[in-house]
């Protein structure tokens, strides 16, 4: 769950921002890293505010009253991908996976790169046993933004236990356990497959 508030908590960040610059990139080192994604669309006051009302009716899991709220922003901000992404998760939380996957789509076609749609399509499709369309959403998203660190974490757990491929799988714990070394479960992830592989 808390990956999901932490992307959210990244959405609100882009979405509330007016801007006219391109898609940037600002990745810190850590398991908080800020990552900005700018979409050329201004947002007004009244849609920021229901946007923050629908994130955290998402986080208390009033999923119904979440798509509501986020069908209206999503209407009125139309070229943002934010509540598109969102409205993909929530339609997931439902067990509406034809909205989902409409919704998630919506979201690529806006911003193909953003690093918490493909993760999120990513993990919808995992869910759904879709490992290989899953693995390429997570490697666009690492491709892309190398440090946003749930997609490398994801990738990482796809490799391990559903496709099978430990020297994947090694790879991006490595690399998330290089930038978030308090993460212990992952760090155990790591020797278990390095004694595997040894043997």
């Amino acid at each position: 769950m808390a990956i999901y508030r932490h992307c959210f908590w990244i959405l609100c960040v882009f979405l509330l921002s007016s801007c006219t610059t391109p898609v940037k990139k600002n990745l810190a080192k850590d398991s908080e890293a800020v990552i900005h994604v700018v979409e050329n669309r201004s947002v007004d006051a009244s849609v920021r505010r229901d946007f923050k009302e629908s994130l955290e009716l998402l986080n208390a899991g009033r999923y119904e009253e979440a798509v509501t709220l986020l069908n209206e922003v999503a209407s009125q901000t139309e070229g943002n991908s934010a509540p598109f992404i969102n409205l993909g998760i929530a339609y997931s939380r439902l067990d509406k996976p034809t909205q989902a996957e409409n919704n998630f789509l919506k979201a690529l076609s806006i911003n193909p790169d953003h690093p918490v749609a493909n993760n999120e399509f990513a993990l919808f499709n995992r869910k759904r046993g879709q490992f290989q369309e899953a693995r390429a959403l997570f490697e666009r998203a690492v491709e892309s933004y190398p440090e946003y660190l749930p997609a490398r974490k994801n990738l990482g757990i796809l490799c391990d236990l559903y496709l099978n491929d430990a020297s994947c799988a090694l790879d991006h714990y490595r690399i998330y356990h290089k930038a978030n070394p308090s993460d212990e479960e992952v760090k155990i992830w790591i020797t278990s497959l390095e004694k595997k592989m040894d043997s």
